[in-house]
């Protein structure tokens, strides 16, 4: 999903991931950044973190010693530590991420997380990857790959932006998405999608082949 074949995975305090996808995204990463809860998990399913970011207050005092040469602690309190971790990655270069773990725990959590990939498409290529699908951002009018029957839907931050789309089964057209729900349970016809909108910034779940 990735222009690049180099990328980093965050790896967030959500679920750890089961499906194949982002178990192979984990696999072969360049580097694994581990929000601080995430550690563990990481380490238990044999993986070794490049680095551990965030606040220090889910780490254990094991992971804090076993891996004091690659830990980063950011106490500011208007972040999460998954933007921490971003913001972390953008400071060293590592620009193409794909996050893992971000979702299955508590549904608050886990809307934020997603809606945060409209904040990060700002200043990195990222997209969160689930056990089901993969969440991609768009500041700008896109064209997607995707394979016939491929289940889409698409969530517009700013109800102001009108967006219009080839390739589905039920098209946009100047649609004003106005509640998250309104563009859900969509369908590609074609190995792509477009999606054409002036301005805002929209996110597109893709759901994996059953």
């Amino acid at each position: 999903m990735l222009e690049t074949m180099s990328y980093t995975v965050i790896l967030a305090d959500g679920i750890f991931p089961q499906h194949p996808v982002p178990l192979d995204y984990l696999r072969k990463a360049e580097r694994i950044v581990c929000c601080d809860g995430s550690a563990q998990n990481a380490v238990g399913a044999g993986l070794k973190p490049f680095a551990i970011v965030g606040d220090m207050d889910s780490l254990s005092p094991e992971m804090k010693m076993r891996f004091s040469d690659r830990i980063f602690q950011d106490t500011e309190q208007e972040t999460n530590d998954l933007s921490k971790a971003v913001k972390w990655c953008h400071s060293k270069g590592y620009n193409d991420i794909i996050i893992a773990g971000a979702t299955g725990k508590r549904e608050d959590h886990t809307i934020g997380n997603i809606s945060l990939l409209a904040e990060y498409a700002g200043i990195v290529n990222v997209r969160i990857a689930t056990d089901t699908g993969i969440f991609l951002p768009f500041l700008k009018s896109c064209t997607i790959k995707t394979f016939p029957g491929q289940q889409i839907s698409i969530f517009s931050i700013d109800p102001a932006t009108r967006i219009t789309s080839t390739g589905l089964r039920y098209p946009l057209i100047r649609k004003n998405i106005r509640n998250w729900w309104e563009a859900t349970l969509n369908e590609a016809l074609e190995d792509h999608v477009t999606l054409e909108f002036d301005s805002g910034r929209v996110i597109v779940f893709l759901a994996f082949k059953e």
